[in-house]
Parts: structure tokens; sequence; C-alpha cells
């Protein structure tokens, strides 16, 4: 059965689903997300303190939900370093998916390797290219995308449930850890002996491509750390684009670049 003709049976289930998972815990709503989409559910991890904590339920209770990973080519070591220690502590596989390289390669030549700091276009677009396009190739003909969203990481995300129709993928939406704080999150961590981000102790708190991402500073919005040379308004690659947010991109001008320093 191809993704579109799934779409509106996937949904119908939806209101079913929706209620039950809004009194549920992190883990029930990973295992009924298991039950109603057996074999078509993935989760999508960047390493960063709530995926760890999601991929941690997955594994450690063999849920049939599948891990996945986009590798932009530009993340941080100690990134990398935290897949590794998953991969030992769980000895349970996580897929990757990279960019096409002839659209790097192509990229690279039109305008180079830091294109991103010059507008809000270029950084979409390099966006785009590294993440978007890799992420709608691992959730094709998938029925459900688990992610480590939570409502307090941006003003654009309290807007969002903790489940929702994905309409640009045509799937269902789930967010186990939607209404958890920073502080429960990084309790569960150190109480389940979870593998951490080492970035997460020097004041990175979203983590994305090293040359997009910085610490933030006390007081600062939790996104404040991710293309801090924008606007703050401009806090999403695109990855969570949906149907409650099908508005046209708000105009933002850059702040200061890192390029006129």
């Amino acid at each position: 059965m191809s993704a579109a003709t799934a779409a509106p049976a996937v949904r119908a289930l939806l209101d079913d689903l929706r209620p039950r998972l809004i009194q549920a815990t992190a883990l029930e709503r990973l295992r009924l997300v298991a039950e109603f989409f057996p074999e078509q559910a993935v989760f999508s991890t960047s390493f960063g303190l709530e995926d760890q904590i999601i991929s941690h339920l997955i594994f450690s209770h063999q849920l049939p939900i599948q891990v996945f990973t986009l590798d932009t080519g530009r993340n941080f070591q100690e990134t990398y370093a935290t897949w590794n220690k998953t991969l030992l502590k769980y000895e349970q596989p996580i897929a990757v998916y990279y960019p096409q390289r002839e659209s790097v390669e192509q990229l690279m030549l039109a305008k180079g390797p830091n294109s991103f700091y010059e507008s809000v276009e270029n950084r979409k677009e390099c966006c785009h290219i590294r993440k978007v396009e890799p992420l709608n190739r691992a959730l094709a003909g998938r029925a459900a995308w688990v992610t480590g969203i939570r409502a307090e990481q941006s003003q654009n995300r309290q807007t969002m449930d903790p489940v929702e129709w994905d309409a640009a993928h045509n799937l269902v939406k789930v967010h186990p850890l939607f209404d958890w704080t920073w502080d429960q999150a990084v309790a569960f961590t150190q109480e389940n002996g979870v593998p951490v981000n080492p970035l997460h102790q020097q004041g990175f708190v979203s983590i994305g491509c090293a040359p997009c991402t910085r610490a933030i500073r006390p007081g600062e919005d939790f996104r404040a750390g991710r293309w801090w040379w924008e606007d703050l308004s401009a806090k999403e690659c695109g990855l969570h684009a949906t149907a409650h947010h099908n508005g046209p991109d708000p105009v933002v001008e850059p702040v200061t670049s890192p390029l006129s320093s």
C-alpha cells in the first residue's frame, strides 16, 4: 500500500490515538505508537538530551520503532562520540541518512562552505539539502514519526500538539516528551544512566550542525543557540513544518552575521 493510499486510514487512527496519548507517560506513548503502527513507526535522533531519552526507552524496552539519524556532514565531534556510546551501550542499530552527494557538491561549487551565514534564504537552502531532503527519504512510506520536541523549546512549538497530523509527509507525528521540562529530562538521564552529549555541559541546549550552533547564556531562549545571527522567529530548519504551520515564512532579517566579525 502506498503512503498516499494509506494516509486516510492512518489519519483516521489519529482521533482514537490522541486522547490516549495526552494522558499517557512517555513510555506509554511510545508503546501506543508501536501498537498502532507496527513496523511503520520511526524515530529521528540528533543525539541531544531529549533524543537520548527516547532512544533509551525504545532500546531498553525493545519497542519495534526504527531509530535513525541524519548525518549532515557538519556535526560536532561530540555528537559522533555520543552516537558511538549509544551503539555500545544498547547494542542496537541506528540507521543513517546522508545528503545527496551531487547536491552538496553543487552547493559548495556555487556558494562555498559557509553560504548559510550570508542570508536566511541561503541557510534554508543548506538545511534543505543536508536535513530536509534526507529526512523525506527516511520517512517515505512510514505511518508514524516520533520526535524529541518539547513545548518549552520555542514559541513556535508551544502551538503544536503532543500528537498531530503531518500533512507534509502524510503521517502521524508524536512527541513523547512534549510536556516535559528541561529539568525533568536532565533528571531522567542521571537516574537511568543515559549517555549524554558532552556539549550540554558546555551550555549547549539545542544541538545541530557545528557551524550553526552555539552555547546559550543564562536567561536566553532555548533556541537562541541555533542560527544566532538571525531573528528569533526563524529558529526552525524546515524539518517540523506541518499543516499547523502552513502559512508563509516570516520575513526575517539577519541580526549579526559571523562573516562580519
